[in-house]
């Protein structure tokens, strides 16, 4: 990486830059500074269309603007996070800001500014401006477009997201000038909180934040077919995987690792979550993401993995394979109940159910099997009573899915986990059974040993819809699957 060119002292003004123009940088004659104005082409973009999303965006603005009137509204979406010295985290706008723009630039900030007639809001998306060309702020700052490349003019953004565009630079400024009630979205722009420190209460900003994730919990169509994109990636990303399972036993789970991650890069924008590729006994720890073991033929592989589409919603899929492409009786046994927990959990998932349904419906199979296995002393209502299963078991089956991989987090208990499904709401079922290496309450056959399976499914008019069903989830499908991409290898 190239390093930026530095002033020796740091800049006693207050301009737009970090270094001071011409004359004052080692290295920089006023020729070179003159020069450096003059003899661009214009690039202004223009006749933009709006980006898909626009109109969605659009009338999740109006829906929250009817339930906070007369209030001004702040949505950041962040700024850039030191990774390490003078080198940047890669920037993942904040889920609210996006939700409500469908823009992912750093440092910009949303304003719903209530009208003086008490009707509604009027939309401010406050974002930097193109480089300065006059000043040197094109090539002298660390953020100039000539270090980390062009972005857009606040018409040609205003253009594309349907919304007014202006400088946010003035923001903070007007924003401690401001009077009248104001809520932020807090944990993403800490001098856009300092602007409003003595003007808002964390009660109240918490309420937005509590509704901003409720209005997830039903998608519209633009969400399902952006969700559907991810979940088809992700299912190339597995095939992707079994290909090079030869590979990844010469070397580690990162081979497994990286391999998912090119198809989340060439497809999406990233992975969704950090993946986790767990082999052997490390299927036993949840959220395995080291990913520096070992990949043994006899074992099996438990891959949790989710692209990222460009617009940033993400899948949530779980596949458990047998790494030299066919399951022992054991492992098959604890697969195959695995797999019928699953489906009893997805027939539960319906409109007009209550949430917690295909989580009860999954655990009642796996504590059937623990009880039939003698694991675990019956009766089965007494296990579920007192939760035994869940030494087990361990996690709850499913959870929210969209912009987050645990999406609607902060939704209320009675909307989220206490209420009631809906068509248009997106869920991942994922039951799972987790004998650890060290437990010696089970079989010593059965330590090390780690099995889930996870889809994600939406909720429709009259039922459900698996979207990632193109991946096998049967015991005898895998096993076929796999034989047929290994031979394609071949």
């Amino acid at each position: 990486m190239t390093d930026e060119l530095t002033p020796e002292t740091p800049d006693e003004d207050e301009q737009p830059i970090k270094q001071r123009k011409n004359g004052l940088y080692p290295g920089v004659s006023d020729e070179l500074a003159a020069s450096m104005k003059t003899g661009w082409a214009d690039t202004e973009l223009r006749d933009l269309e709006p980006i898909e999303q626009a109109p969605n965006t659009a009338r999740r603005r109006e829906a929250l603007s009817r339930r906070f009137p007369g209030e001004r509204l702040v949505i950041p979406a962040g700024n850039l996070k030191t990774r390490s010295n003078d080198t940047e985290y890669d920037f993942r706008a904040a889920t609210e800001y996006v939700h409500l723009t469908g823009d992912q630039t750093e440092d910009s900030v949303l304003v719903l500014e209530p009208r003086e007639n008490g009707e509604g809001h009027d939309a401010t998306l406050y974002r930097l401006p193109r480089s300065n060309r006059e000043n040197g702020e094109f090539w002298l700052d660390g953020m100039g477009e000539l270090w980390v490349g062009r972005r857009n003019s606040l018409t040609e953004a205003a253009a594309l997201l349907g919304v007014d565009c202006a400088d946010v630079r003035e923001l903070a400024g007007s924003l401690r000038e401001a009077t009248g009630p104001v809520r932020v979205v807090r944990g993403h722009d800490v001098g856009i909180e300092a602007a409003l420190a003595d003007k808002v209460t964390a009660e109240r900003d918490e309420e937005l934040r509590v509704y901003l994730s409720e209005a997830r919990l039903i998608k519209d169509d633009f969400e399902i077919g952006e969700l559907q994109k991810a979940v088809d990636s992700t299912v190339r990303g597995f095939e992707d995987v079994v290909k090079v399972l030869d590979k990844a036993e010469a070397t580690s789970e990162r081979y497994i690792e990286g391999t998912f991650f090119l198809r989340a890069r060439v497809e999406g924008n990233d992975v969704g979550y950090g993946s986790i590729c767990a082999a052997g006994p490390h299927a036993t720890t949840l959220h395995w993401v080291r990913n520096n073991g070992q990949v043994r033929s006899g074992d099996l592989l438990l891959l949790d993995a989710g692209v990222e589409t460009n617009t940033l919603y993400t899948a949530d899929v779980t596949r458990t394979l047998p790494i030299n492409g066919t399951y022992t009786d054991l492992q098959r046994k604890i697969y195959d109940a695995v797999y019928e927990a699953q489906e009893a959990g997805i027939a539960a998932v319906k409109p007009g159910a209550a949430f917690r349904d295909f989580h009860d419906a999954a655990q009642r199979v796996l504590a059937e099997k623990l009880v039939e296995w003698g694991l675990v002393e019956g009766p089965v209502d007494r296990v579920l009573e007192l939760g035994l299963q869940r030494r087990w078991t361990l996690h709850g089956t499913g959870h929210m899915l969209g912009l987050d991989v645990h999406d609607c987090a902060v939704a209320r208990t009675e909307t989220y986990v206490n209420g009631t499904l809906e068509a248009g709401m997106v869920l991942t079922v994922e039951p799972g059974l987790y004998f650890q290496a060290d437990d010696l309450t089970v079989p010593e056959e059965y330590r090390g040993i780690g099995v889930r399976i996870e889809d994600d499914i939406l909720v429709t008019e009259d039922g459900n819809r698996n979207l990632s069903a193109a991946l096998p989830r049967r015991s005898d499908e895998v096993e076929a699957w796999m034989a047929r991409l290994t031979r394609q290898r071949a």
